[in-house]
């Protein structure tokens, strides 16, 4: 009897397990098919992308500055073609490792995530070059002294951007490196945009320089490119301000790699874009005719401004220096000279606060005028009484008295005992009111770096910065005669003084005119308003008188700025000299506001001078020479402008000035005005401290070569020379071509 098999759940359960085989395994392939076509299809182009990023690197080329010129068009500063000797380091590599076989290693201890060390090594480019390629140099005659740790920092990071061997080499060294028979794969030559400023150290303070970027971490395109070269940055003033225009738009070159990360040629090369030119407000004429000027003393500044806009056509400051020798760098011996420098020729005096001295009465005489005092009589015995306090005016302490004053003729005998009183009958809020309303005690927003916008002393500013003292008239008498705690830059100065001789506007100072796209768009600046003294409480008939009182200044025969007198123009001005010491020894500073021609003013001058005897002996002529060849220029007349040396400084204390002599008088007739040494005038034995370039806004200083060998290189004749021009010609064909510097 045969038994039969029985089919139970018991049976059902191995076939159950192999459907649900088959479904994960359906579901896995199915899970497969769908990300294979996820990625060969939905993603392709990014992974494309991926494979072909991996097999390229792309190098930043920088990009080229656009131009400053003048109001009309003359360049200032531009580019210039830099000759160059670059090093080309993995080429080398690869030519030492093909000769050799094999390349030498520096070994090293480098710390790992633990902070523990452990053995390390890399290619020693240092033992390459000295071993491969500066004896071939030495041969030639070309060899340079390098820095080895320069040279090995720059491998490590930035290979296959080129290192820079040789700059600014001259045309006939060029040659010889641009020779086919050098021998030596991996050097380039070729020329490289630098920046150059035209006439010298004119303008140098406010062109300012440019230098290599600090730290390219922070930059916004550091991560599109494999290697980073950056662009040069404005350091300071016009070239910093303006930097973002200036600068362009970068370029690339890319390379292929193959799958051993070696560079096997280049793909292609996206040239640099030029930056936009800047125009500024500045006229070289005038600019020259001012810095010749300004040479008579050996620390000042001179700025000259249109005071129907605002524009700053001249600005200079003395000593200067020339920002061509930071180009491409400077020797750190040659930097640390001119930072060092006594006389501090990095310094901008034009927008550098001092006291203003008498200056400043015109600034009190409006606030006075404003407060209902424009036609009160004060009476000059030679000095006032404050408490304890006798304050001299400049004629008590020779001994005599202006008598009774009206405000016009204080302003011609530049009267402090007038002005003591007409302060306190005006009141210290009053007074920094109007002020406040013409930029003082601010900066002008002047488009400079390092602006110092000077001190406007009151009752608030004296609770904060000396909390054991209290406002007294004394102060409000002292800050009336532009001392004690005032300060304000030759600038500000300029602003006001324009500011009252067209009338009653107030314009913000401005440098920039207009600017221009590498596409030919113009973008102009117009000029902007700060106050209107029309509009703010004063009649035309009002400042008239203020203006009259410096015409009186200049015009009439006993005005202490008669030396400002300029045949077929009338001047009007305001001088001042106020007290300084430098070392215990007197170091006035001495200043002339002025306008001219009186009645429709084109021109707005300050002049500025550290250590002189009066503003009206030294000040007034060197406004009034500049009036004059402003003017005529008018009638033709040329100032021929001509690349200028650095202006020396000096401490040399200047009486007088005659231009009709050439040079400063060692002494004369004087105006009368000297230092308003007024008894309770705090003396200033140091400089306030000044605006200058920080060690951040240093330009490139060189790095100190090693004692690797150097040889003269032998004279060659002009025959010899011209087979080399040829012979780099020719060879320029497989060279990639440099863009026009100069657009």
């Amino acid at each position: 009897m045969t038994a039969r098999r029985t089919e139970g759940p018991t049976a059902k359960k191995p076939l159950l397990r192999v459907h649900l085989l088959a479904l994960l395994f359906l579901t896995a392939f199915g899970l497969l098919v769908l990300q294979m076509w996820n990625v060969q299809v939905l993603r392709c182009d990014y992974y494309t992308k991926q494979i072909l990023n991996s097999s390229q690197v792309t190098v930043r080329i920088p990009s080229v500055r656009g131009e400053i010129k003048d109001r009309n068009g003359l360049s200032l500063v531009r580019n210039r073609a830099s000759y160059e000797v670059d090093f080309l380091l993995p080429a080398m590599v690869q030519n030492y490792k093909k000769q050799n076989h094999d390349v030498p290693k520096l070994k090293y201890e480098k710390a790992n995530a633990r902070g523990l060390a452990r053995p390390a090594e890399e290619t020693d480019i240092v033992t390459i070059i000295d071993s491969a390629i500066q004896p071939r140099l030495k041969e030639l005659k070309l060899d340079e002294p390098y820095n080895a740790n320069k040279l090995r920092v720059h491998f490590k990071t930035k290979q296959l951007v080129p290192f820079t061997y040789r700059q600014d080499v001259d045309f006939p060294t060029f040659a010889k490196y641009a020779e086919r028979d050098i021998g030596l794969p991996g050097i380039k030559v070729g020329q490289k945009p630098v920046r150059e400023y035209v006439y010298g150290a004119m303008a140098a303070q406010l062109l300012g320089y440019v230098g290599e970027t600090r730290d390219i971490t922070t930059l916004p395109d550091i991560n599109d490119f494999t290697y980073y070269e950056a662009d040069v940055q404005g350091r300071t003033n016009i070239e910093k301000t303006q930097d973002e225009l200036l600068k362009g738009s970068p370029g690339a070159r890319v390379l292929k790699k193959n799958v051993k990360g070696q560079i096997e040629g280049e793909i292609r090369e996206d040239p640099p874009q030029r930056g936009s030119d800047v125009y500024l407000t500045i006229d070289a004429k005038i600019q020259y005719i001012a810095e010749k000027a300004m040479r008579a003393v050996g620390r000042g500044a001179a700025v000259v401004v249109n005071p129907n806009n605002g524009e700053v056509l001249a600005m200079v400051s003395v000593p200067s220096f020339n920002p061509n020798n930071f180009i491409p760098s400077i020797s750190t011996k040659n930097w640390k000279a001119i930072k060092d420098a006594d006389a501090d020729p990095l310094t901008n005096r034009a927008i550098s606060a001092y006291a203003p001295g008498s200056t400043y009465k015109i600034p009190i005489a409006l606030a006075g005028i404003k407060a209902g005092n424009g036609s009160d009589h004060f009476n000059c015995s030679g000095g006032v009484s404050y408490g304890n306090t006798y304050m001299r005016c400049w004629i008590g302490q020779q001994g005599g008295q202006h008598g009774d004053q009206d405000l016009e003729n204080a302003l011609k005998n530049s009267c402090n005992a007038f002005f003591f009183q007409y302060g306190n009958a005006t009141g210290i809020a009053p007074i920094d009111q109007m002020c406040a309303s013409l930029g003082l005690g601010q900066p002008t927003g002047i488009e400079l770096s390092g602006e110092d916008g000077g001190v406007l002393p009151g009752k608030e500013w004296l609770a904060k910065y000396h909390p054991k003292d209290r406002w007294s008239n004394a102060n409000t008498a002292l800050t009336s005669i532009g001392q004690q705690y005032v300060e304000a830059s030759p600038l500000q100065m300029a602003m006001v003084g324009a500011t009252v001789a067209n009338g009653g506007i107030c314009y913000y100072p401005t440098l920039i005119h207009k600017t221009v796209s590498p596409d030919g768009k113009e973008t102009l600046h117009p000029p902007r308003i700060r106050t209107n003294l029309l509009q703010n409480g004063l009649t035309p008939e009002q400042i008239e008188k203020v203006r009259h009182g410096m015409w009186k200044v200049v015009n009439d025969p006993d005005g202490t700025g008669k030396k400002a007198r300029v045949p077929g123009t009338v001047v009007a001005g305001k001088t001042g000299t106020a007290q300084f010491k430098r070392k215990g020894q007197p170091d006035n500073h001495t200043w002339f506001v002025s306008f001219a021609p009186y009645d429709k003013p084109t021109l707005a001058i300050c002049i500025f001078i550290e250590g002189a005897k009066s503003g009206g002996g030294t000040a007034a002529p060197i406004a009034a020479k500049i009036i004059k060849d402003v003017t005529a220029m008018k009638g033709g007349y040329n100032p021929d402008l001509k690349p200028l040396k650095p202006a020396l400084g000096s401490y040399e204390f200047v009486e007088s000035i005659d231009f009709e002599r050439n040079l400063p008088a060692a002494s004369g007739d004087g105006d009368g005005e000297t230092a308003e040494m007024v008894s309770g005038s705090n003396e200033r034995s140091v400089a306030r401290d000044r605006s200058r370039p920080s060690d951040q806004d240093a330009p490139n200083i060189e790095t100190e070569a090693e004692d690797h060998p150097q040889t003269t290189p032998k004279p060659e004749t002009e025959d010899e020379l011209k087979k080399k021009f040829l012979l780099f010609q020719r060879d320029q064909k497989s060279l990639p071509k440099p863009k026009n510097p100069r657009g």
